[in-house]
């Protein structure tokens, strides 16, 4: 809207001056013209007036006159020009004699010869003033003796510049009405033109210069509302001063995000580094009583009465559980006990076989998509228990008939490892404590699988990321290669 009110006023400030400027151009082209034709009539009117020749000096004078339509036609009535309502008729000419008296003239009704001028009116008599009270000889124009009518006064001069006479031309203001009309008629056709061509292109420039300084307004209005990883904007990309801000703001809310997830990345960490302790020492309490209970189950077992059968049931039930509690405690005893061999395609082979019977069970397709075909200078025994937890977790989030991938690739410094399912979507609230022990949702297991892997993935240096939409959920292992392995 703007710049359509710049257009418009500009236009109009642009219309004015060239109205201006025309009204001037032909005011100043009616007296150049007007000087030009008194200059050519008052030689012409010298050799009549040195031998007395009215008639000769009144045809002179009428020649340039009887051009127009309106005195021709007058003329050849025999009648004098018609007159405007001022009482004037646009043009008029007559010639002074030295005394300032009429020689001859345009209207000779009007103007008698010999008439004194001086006594004609205020006006006439100004205008005598004038005319004798100047001394130079050139020509001269007057625009203030009558209103709206310009006055130019050329001497008639003898060869020996001798004075003869005085020649008068009067022009009314009205014959510069056709021309300005004329030029106010093409103006006002440019202009038009000009805003016919410069409105819409001033609106579209407006409009692509506003709206994304509208779009980038109502994005900067939601940061510090919103979480930035939620604020999505679409914003204008160019090379231009938007285009700068517009930049600058995405790295400011990319550099906002990041350090969000550096911030729940620590807490996350800090957060399971505390519960990895917790479990560690509670799991140490109840390992030592747990084994003393095993051992004195055992020796009953080896030594106590084999006769009393509701006894040994008694004990077989209290041995499968308190081995179910030890596996449990071992779970969270998770110690880096590294092998003495790199990890071997065998070794990923084996991986693939031993879940191999829980994907057929479930009715699930894995792509196994291993480019590793040399050892990697890794401990076998950790990675194999880190791969094969993150693929029994995936098949166990798997719908059945759904998929299950697993990608494996290796450089010379870091193991890569890429596990996808099409199961259910992970919310955010669940990611938070995902790795947490005990922090299954399923019903199925324990809880402990992810938060093993967690950390035997930070025993090696290792960082593990996961992404989960509506359509797949990724966890994607990085392991930097141990030093002195050979691979």
């Amino acid at each position: 809207m703007s710049a359509v009110l710049v257009i418009l006023l500009t236009a109009l400030i642009l219309s004015s001056v060239l109205l201006v400027r025309a009204y001037q151009d032909s005011r100043d082209d009616l007296i150049s013209n007007a000087l030009d034709l008194g200059t050519v009539l008052s030689q012409t009117l010298r050799p009549a007036m040195k031998r007395d020749e009215v008639w000769m000096a009144y045809e002179t004078i009428m020649s340039p006159l009887e051009r127009d339509a309106g005195w021709q036609y007058a003329v050849e009535q025999g009648e004098q020009p018609a007159i405007p309502v001022e009482g004037k008729p646009e043009r008029e000419i007559y010639v002074l004699d030295t005394r300032s008296r009429v020689y001859v003239a345009s209207r000779p009704r009007e103007y008698p010869m010999l008439d004194e001028l001086a006594r004609r009116g205020a006006e006439h008599a100004e205008l005598v003033r004038r005319i004798e009270a100047r001394d130079d000889r050139r020509p001269v124009v007057f625009d203030d003796v009558w209103p709206g009518r310009y006055v130019m006064v050329v001497p008639i001069l003898a060869e020996d510049s001798a004075p003869l006479g005085t020649l008068v031309l009067s022009y009314s203001s009205a014959l510069l009405v056709p021309r300005f009309l004329n030029a106010l008629e093409q103006v006002i056709l440019g202009t038009l033109l000009v805003l016919v061509i410069l409105l819409p292109l001033g609106w579209y420039w407006g409009k692509r210069l506003t709206d994304p300084l509208a779009h980038l307004s109502a994005c900067m209005g939601r940061v510090g509302t919103e979480v930035p990883s939620d604020i999505q904007c679409d914003l204008y990309d160019g090379r231009d001063e938007i285009g700068q801000v517009s930049y600058r703001f995405r790295r400011m809310l990319d550099e906002l995000r990041e350090k969000e997830e550096l911030e729940r990345s620590m807490v996350a960490s800090e957060r399971l580094a505390a519960v990895g302790r917790l479990t560690a020492g509670i799991a140490h309490e109840i390992n030592n009583p747990l084994g003393g209970m095993l051992n004195a189950i055992s020796t009953y077992k080896r030594h106590g009465d084999e006769r009393d059968p509701v006894a040994d049931r008694t004990i077989s039930l209290l041995e499968r559980g308190l081995v179910q509690i030890k596996g449990t405690v071992g779970a969270l005893l998770v110690e880096a006990r590294l092998e003495s061999h790199a990890l071997t395609p065998d070794d990923l082979q084996d991986i693939r076989t031993l879940v191999q019977p829980d994907i057929q069970r479930k009715g699930l397709r894995l792509v196994w998509d291993n480019a590793i075909d040399a050892p990697v200078a890794l401990p076998s025994s950790q990675v194999r228990q880190v791969l094969l937890n993150l693929l029994l977790n995936a098949v166990q989030a798997s719908d059945e008939g759904g998929e299950v991938l697993c990608w494996l690739r290796a450089d010379n410094r870091f193991f890569h490892a890429a596990i996808s399912n099409g199961g259910k979507h992970i919310s955010r609230g669940r990611m938070a404590h995902l790795f947490e022990p005990f922090a299954t949702s399923s019903g199925e297991g324990h809880g402990l699988g992810l938060w093993v892997t967690y950390q035997l993935i930070q025993q090696l240096d290792g960082q593990i990321e996961v992404t989960s939409n509506e359509s797949v959920t990724i966890f994607e292992v990085t392991l930097p290669l141990s030093e002195g392995e050979s691979s």
